[in-house]
């Protein structure tokens, strides 16, 4: 057993440091990532580096899952081979939404991350067996969690400067045939990334009230 005491007294530290530093989001922050962020549906012709991808992906990848378990994977849509391969299982509306759009990610989830268990969450050497004869377990964790980091996904574009469109209409069994047949992905929701055209943004829609959603007990 590896001893792992120092590097959890430095994890520890590094946390009180951060708490530090920043205890708060500045209202900035918020209004780019939440309080004043829109989805978008028109693109300007503006082209996303891998560079760009890469550090989204870096920054929603430390978002917490449970046991670490990190089922989110990405399939980007990016040429026109693959938008014609894509647009048949979008509807109809959604369909000028991704081919304008620089890039589409679709966001989707691995039935089997368990298998990558022993290389994420190494310290508990039984966490795999949890999963890999109980195939419900392993489909609920990995559309919760996966679900998730697909949140954590669209905050960190906007925190690197791009825009998102999230969208749920299209048929999951097309986009899976089409994009993930042989594997154990499956889809959970596109997500358009670019810079918007914001003539195309519309009137906010509302959102309930605290006392309209919750119960404190």
């Amino acid at each position: 057993m590896i001893d792992t005491s120092v590097a959890d007294a430095n994890a520890q530290q590094d946390v009180v440091m951060l708490r530090k530093r920043i205890r708060k989001a500045d209202p900035e922050t918020l209004a780019l990532l939440l309080t004043e962020a829109r989805t978008h549906y028109g693109w300007q012709n503006k082209e996303i580096t891998e560079n760009q991808l890469r550090e989204i992906y870096d920054i929603a990848k430390m978002g917490p899952t449970s046991l670490n378990q990190q089922p989110m994977r990405i399939v980007y849509v990016k040429s026109i081979d693959a938008k014609d391969k894509l647009a048949p299982a979008l509807i109809e509306p959604n369909v000028a939404k991704m081919r304008t759009a620089p890039i589409t990610a679709i966001i989707a989830y691995d039935t089997a991350f368990y298998k990558r268990l022993p290389e994420v969450f190494p310290h508990n050497p039984n966490a795999q067996q949890m999963f890999e004869n109980n195939e419900a377990a392993a489909e609920i964790n990995a559309f919760r969690n996966g679900s998730m980091q697909g949140a954590y996904y669209i905050m960190a574009a906007r925190a690197v400067g791009l825009d998102t469109g999230a969208m749920s209409g299209f048929d999951n069994s097309k986009v899976d045939e089409a994009f993930f047949a042989g594997t154990t992905f499956k889809s959970n929701f596109l997500c358009n990334l670019g810079y918007a055209d914001e003539s195309k943004i519309f009137r906010r829609l509302p959102r309930l009230d605290f006392d309209d959603v919750t119960k404190i007990i």
